[in-house]
């Protein structure tokens, strides 16, 4: 009888009977939902299930799809002690049993289970008492426990090693013994035998007397899982290393005194052997699966973890100072951030003056200027000066906070390939059980071989068939393959996308700082009557002044020429239109042309038609004027990134149809499309135009869509699209919505990150091959196909080991992806 799982979910957004109804009738129709009751005024989704037919991922879609949220904890656990398929499949069915836990994901290669919970429900103390039941050991909960995992992985490959030596040693003892010949017990044992009437063989017990202390060190961890596995009810590879394992001991140990049994029947060195190759073998996984894991690097943070708290006296200076941590600052606390760090909350600007960087919150490129009275929000960054804040959003509170809530992250789940393996585990072990009893009847009531050949048989029939690489060759492949996407700045977050990937049909790109560099630069300078050097002299001495992206942006051009500025007097910032000062006793004016018409300085027809020509290239133009004179303009762009041509090729040359979707207005981004060879522009494009675009692209999830996107207005396109791709230069919001992060803002890395994608779904491909191959081919000679023929058994304690190679090749073939170079950095690099 399947498991049914009764679940409390807590759900938002029904307000009358009619959402009930509604809720009830959907579910009522979902195969695996047994029983279901929205309640109004719990504002509960009581329900019981299957969790084997009905996910809590398909739940949560059912109940978005109606217009309402699901809402649950997450954590992710640490565990100890997890070596093949079935452990994890355990982990997993028995945790979900746990009330106040609503779905589990069990990962082999990082040893960890995220679980989605009701925190008001869920008893730690029961999830660790599951683990252990099961044989393994619950370390704590990651981010909230310190564990010292190198001191661990070290303490688990000396106690292997141990166990190895000790079953190598011990085997070639046993070895020796039944090769030379000499048994100090063969005298006594002789006599025994003849007073008393047994049959004891004195080589077989001299053997069981030197084994049996190392049979039981070598075979105890082993044993053990098997028994946790049985006492469960559940099959498990244990069982079967159990099983071979026992079998080959008791039948050496009825062998010995001739119970059922004769003295041919000595397998002592391949029971001891066979542990301890078995060990071998985990030995070789687990410092295999710890080189996959290194190279797996942590994601950007959002927030500070400190901040700077102050006090001030009545006249406003500072008398103390001290550094807080975030989870101690309190409503109205005063805060002090200087140049370069986050502010660390939603608050006001009580003092000081700066540009600051507020990409994340509104994905703008060119920073705010704060000032007494305004608003700073939380994550955003502190540019140029000191501000002092008072903290009017803390914690959870802050926008940032409410954003990343409000916009659904994809959740890690695993590539349709691998749930594939998934069902082939499940049904692994009671089909190689079956077939290992049948071949044993076969060869001894059919075929009429020894029992000692048909025992043989089915111990290397439980020993060499293992599940343990069709479960690696999934998990490790998307291990290192994301892991060495990093080292090129590409953080590739679920194992959606990677399927995802090799099955694109459309890339929609936002423009300002994804095609283009988000970055004003000199573009531009036309001099009348004077030279270029002192045009950008007087624009620069007067720009200096101010701290304005713009500003900035000519101070630094003619820093890059050298130039030396001259001092302004009388500076005068006019709002909306530029700035005015004297240099030398003369007025001079830097700024765009309402400054000109306001300030009465005649601008000739030649240089209007300039003006306008520049302005149609969407470029930002200031004016220079000396004593009502114009100089000169100087034009200021954003410049297209270096490698967006290149990344719109490569994705053509892939059959990918391309859009650029930009809140700019048409003449610029026709302009970009153009340059770049974008095929598709919407321009004048709000953000939640953004979103009915790519659904429009999906055209009911027929086609796969990826957008490549950098500010928080592009966070719910970046989580519609199939595969979302944020620019690491960008918003963290928008890291943290997108699929695939790109850091640097390298465009390039957008083909890179398909690249690895394919790369990876292929090895995965290849691994889940080898493996079945592993199966396909020794299963048949540990079951004596060639005996007839050749004469050819294969011994337990070599199953042992081809089966630890089988899960050695799989890792062995995911650790190749290490080596792997997407083929745009290899022509980028010729």
């Amino acid at each position: 009888m399947a498991y049914l799982k009764r679940m409390d979910l807590p759900i938002e957004g029904m307000h009358c009977a009619s959402c009930v109804l509604s809720v009830n009738k959907t579910f009522g129709k979902i195969e695996g939902v047994e029983e279901v009751d929205a309640d109004l005024a719990a504002n509960r989704l009581h329900i019981t299930i299957n969790p084997k037919k009905i996910s809590y991922e398909e739940m949560e879609r059912l109940v978005k799809n109606l217009g309402f949220e699901l809402h649950s904890d997450e954590m992710t656990l640490r565990i100890q002690g997890m070596h093949c398929a079935s452990c994890t499949m355990n982990v997993e069915n028995f945790l979900i049993r746990v009330d106040g836990i609503f779905d589990v994901k069990a990962d082999l290669t990082s040893q960890t289970a995220k679980i989605r919970y009701d925190s008001s429900k869920l008893d730690m103390n029961e999830v660790e008492k599951v683990i252990e039941s099961l044989g393994f050991e619950l370390l704590g909960i990651e981010g909230q426990t310190e564990i010292d995992e190198e001191a661990i992985y070290q303490q688990d490959l000396k106690d292997k090693l141990t166990r190895i030596i000790v079953g190598v040693v011990f085997t070639a003892i046993l070895m020796i013994l039944m090769f030379s010949g000499w048994d100090p017990l063969m005298g006594p044992i002789a006599s025994l035998n003849q007073v008393t009437g047994l049959h004891i063989s004195a080589m077989g017990l001299l053997s069981l007397i030197v084994s049996i202390g190392p049979f039981i060190y070598i075979s105890l961890p082993i044993l053990k899982a098997g028994w946790n596995g049985l006492s469960h009810k559940n099959l498990n590879m244990d069982v079967m290393y159990s099983m071979g394992i026992m079998v080959a001991y008791v039948s050496s140990i009825f062998g010995t005194f001739g119970i059922v049994l004769d003295h041919t029947f000595m397998f002592y060195d391949s029971a001891v052997m066979l542990p301890a190759f078995l060990m071998i073998g985990r030995y070789l996984e687990a410092r295999a699966k710890k080189r996959t894991s290194d190279s797996i690097r942590e994601l950007i943070g959002l927030q500070p973890t400190v901040a700077i708290s102050i006090e001030v006296d009545e006249n406003g200076e500072i008398t103390s100072q001290k550094e807080v941590s975030i989870a101690d600052i309190v409503l109205n606390d005063l805060l002090l951030v200087k140049p370069g760090e986050k502010i660390p909350v939603d608050g006001d600007v009580v003092g000081g003056e700066s540009c600051v960087d507020e990409s994340m919150i509104n994905g703008e490129p060119i920073p705010k200027v704060k000032k007494d009275g305004e608003e700073v929000f939380a994550g955003t960054i502190n540019q140029d000066g000191v501000l002092y804040i008072k903290a009017k959003k803390i914690g959870k509170e802050t926008v940032l906070s409410n954003i990343i809530r409000l916009v659904e992250k994809a959740q890690s789940s695993r590539p349709p390939v691998q749930k594939f393996a998934n069902t082939i585990v499940s049904y692994f072990i009671p089909v190689i059980l079956t077939i290992a009893i049948v071949v044993f009847l076969i060869w001894y009531f059919v075929l009429g071989e020894t029992l000692l050949f048909s025992l043989t048989c089915l111990i290397s029939i439980l020993v060499v068939a293992c599940p343990c690489a069709l479960g690696l060759a999934t998990p490790t492949a998307v291990t290192v393959g994301v892991g060495r996407a990093a080292e090129f700045g590409i953080l590739i977050k679920n194992g959606d996308t990677l399927e995802n990937a090799g099955q694109l049909d459309v890339a929609a790109f936002d423009k300002t700082g994804t095609i283009t560099e988000g970055k004003p630069e000199v573009d531009d300078i036309i001099a009348y009557a004077t030279s270029e050097e002192d045009l950008i002299k007087l624009v620069a001495s007067v720009e200096q002044n101010s701290t304005h992206p713009i500003a900035k942006a000519i101070v630094n051009k003619a820093k890059e020429l050298n130039i030396e500025l001259d001092q302004t007097t009388s500076f005068e910032n006019v709002t909306g239109k530029g700035l005015k000062a004297e240099i030398n006793s003369k007025e001079i004016l830097a700024g765009n042309l309402a400054l000109m018409e306001s300030e009465n300085v005649e601008v000739s027809s030649k240089l209007a038609d300039k003006y306008y020509e520049l302005e149609k290239l969407s470029k930002t133009i200031i004016f220079l004027a000396e004593d009502k004179t114009v100089k000169g303009i100087l034009s200021l762009s954003d410049k297209i990134k270096e490698n967006s041509r290149r990344t719109i090729e490569e994705l053509h040359k892939m059959g990918v149809q391309t859009y650029m979707l930009t809140g700019d207005n048409e003449s610029t981004a026709l302009n970009v499309a153009r340059e770049v060879g974008i095929d598709n522009v919407k321009a004048s494009v709000l953000p939640e135009n953004k979103l009915e675009i790519v659904k429009d692209a999906q055209s009911n999830h027929t086609k796969k869509v990826l957008f490549v996107g950098d500010g928080i207005n592009d966070a719910p396109a970046l989580t519609q699209a199939d595969i979302g791709v944020a620019m690491g230069n960008g918003t963290d919001i928008a890291m943290e919505s997108g699929d695939v992060v790109v850091m640097e803002g390298d465009l390039e890395n957008v083909v890179a990150a398909i690249q690895f994608s394919k790369k990876v779904m292929r090895r995965i491909k290849e691994n889940i091959f080898w493996a079945f191959a592993y199966n396909s081919i020794l299963i048949p000679i540990a079951a004596g196909i060639l005996y007839p023929a050749f004469g050819i058994t294969f011994e337990p304690a070599l199953a042992g080991l081809a089966m630890a190679m089988s899960s050695v090749t799989v890792i062995s073939l995911s650790l190749m992806l290490k080596r792997y170079v997407p083929e745009i950095k290899r022509k980028s690099n010729i």
